[in-house]
């Protein structure tokens, strides 16, 4: 109980603490003693804000996952740039309303986040009953076809790693 109380996301820690290794580039010991206590108080000063307890069904899907993102990342540049450097009235811009599976606010957070960092694309809006995502597409051939390859990509993974989602 205790140990839940110091370390109430023990994973949002240990990759907090991660990422303050790899931002400081060096792994002295007051980079491993202050990224530690940053990594611990952080989680647990704004564990009253986490509404829901996380927990990741499958880990190592989680790991592919983010592969699959940044892979993802690198083939949307290069079709943004194909695009781009083409004809411009060739564009064709637009909104679509993609309805969501996920439930949880962190599902659908990381949902949104993911499709705005792949280039070409943005969640503009979440419906206030939080079951569409209003997303901006910088070209849209055809709708579902967009639709059935967000879920495909990226909800269907997220709804298999989270228990909470």
């Amino acid at each position: 109980m205790i140990l839940q109380r110091l370390f109430p996301h023990p994973l949002l820690t240990l990759i907090l603490w991660g990422i303050w290794l790899l931002l400081n580039n060096a792994i002295s010991p007051g980079h491993i003693v202050l990224g530690a206590v940053l990594a611990i108080f952080i989680p647990w000063l704004t564990s009253s804000y986490w509404p829901e307890k996380i927990i990741i069904r499958h880990p190592w899907m989680l790991v592919l996952y983010v592969l699959r993102v940044l892979f993802e990342i690198l083939v949307a540049n290069a079709v943004v740039a194909k695009l781009i450097l083409g004809p411009q009235k060739n564009l064709k811009p637009g909104f679509l309303h993609y309805e969501l599976q996920l439930t949880s606010p962190v599902g659908i957070g990381l949902l949104a986040n993911t499709i705005s960092l792949t280039p070409g694309t943005v969640s503009c809006d979440l419906s206030k009953d939080r079951r569409y995502l209003l997303i901006h597409a910088l070209h849209i051939d055809d709708v579902e076809a967009i639709k059935a390859e967000i879920h495909r990509k990226f909800e269907k993974p997220l709804l298999e790693i989270f228990v909470t989602c």
